[in-house]
């Protein structure tokens, strides 16, 4: 297995370290954009070491992050949480915004606001172990019995349950704990977004993307900043002109670029916040009733 985190950096991606680092002495104090998001999802948002070893955050979410904090003259500061409970927190007033590789579905909507699209993404992947790959090759028919690891929270879960006819899911919170159970053998395939199943593709030799099988899964709806129903602190028209200065740049796919040539991730965890319910309940009942199966499944 290849190490988790590779120490070789490049200057591109000085700009997450600005995202932790302290102002300097003397300098204007700037007003400060909360972002909340959970660093196990590379390539959007991680953790990995600077120059002198210390933990930063990086990826795109948390370089595009940076470019829209520096647009609008504000001071970027991260807050890293389970990923299950970021909507909940926002409505809180935890945070400012939320980017998780958040897809802004009919039933997010509901529950937070989004900004436009700030970056497209390919649809979900089914990654196995490289040795098991001839066994899924048709989503209808080999997924009976078998057990397919999704993030707590995320809409993997159900699309999974949608998809892959008489699989079984196994909801953890950790993106980087269902990769090691899928790596240990704990379960038989993990549903990512395409783009997070390349990464770790990418990173483990005795993984692979089961291209067939995931041919099933429909286009993504796109990624989207989340603020808190009812935009109550006026963010959206802002966020909307630094998105379309953005995507005009093209910086979307230069800060893709320079996350793509880090060799892996540092895994972390994140601790739901005390006395909070889960998105889960922000979401729906039902949804609730299926995160709660899932979790037992995954400690029974």
């Amino acid at each position: 297995m290849k190490k988790l985190i590779s120490i070789a950096l490049i200057l591109a991606l000085v700009f997450s370290v600005a995202a932790t680092a302290a102002f300097a002495d003397g300098a204007e104090k700037k007003e400060v954009l909360v972002l909340g998001t959970s660093a196990d999802y590379a390539p959007f948002e991680f953790m990995y070491p600077d120059e002198s070893g210390k933990m930063v955050y990086g990826g795109i979410d948390i370089l595009i992050a940076q470019y829209i904090a520096d647009y609008l003259g504000m001071e970027l500061q991260i807050e890293n949480m389970d990923f299950g409970y970021l909507l909940t927190a926002l409505n809180k007033g935890d945070f400012d915004i939320v980017m998780a590789d958040i897809e802004p579905n009919e039933k997010r909507q509901k529950a937070v606001d989004f900004s436009d699209i700030y970056y497209n993404e390919i649809p979900e992947k089914l990654l196995v172990r490289a040795a098991d790959l001839d066994k899924f090759q048709d989503s209808a028919t080999d997924f009976n019995g078998v057990s397919v690891g999704a993030q707590t929270g995320s809409t993997k879960v159900q699309k999974a349950e949608e998809n892959l006819i008489g699989c079984n899911v196994v909801s953890l919170s950790l993106v980087t704990d269902l990769v090691n159970e899928l790596v240990n053998g704990k379960v038989d395939a993990v549903l990512l977004d395409g783009s997070v199943a390349v990464s770790y593709a990418s990173q483990y030799e005795e993984l692979a993307i089961a291209e067939e099988a995931s041919e099933v899964f429909p286009e993504s709806l796109g990624i989207a900043i989340a603020v808190a129903k009812g935009d109550p602190k006026g963010l959206l028209t802002d966020l909307n002109e630094a998105i379309a200065k953005l995507l005009e740049e093209n910086k979307g796919e230069e800060f893709a670029a320079a996350v793509d040539v880090i060799q892996g991730v540092e895994e972390v965890s994140a601790d739901a916040p005390e006395g909070y319910e889960s998105d889960d309940a922000l979401l729906g009942e039902e949804e609730a009733e299926v995160a709660e199966e899932t979790t037992a499944a995954a400690v029974g």
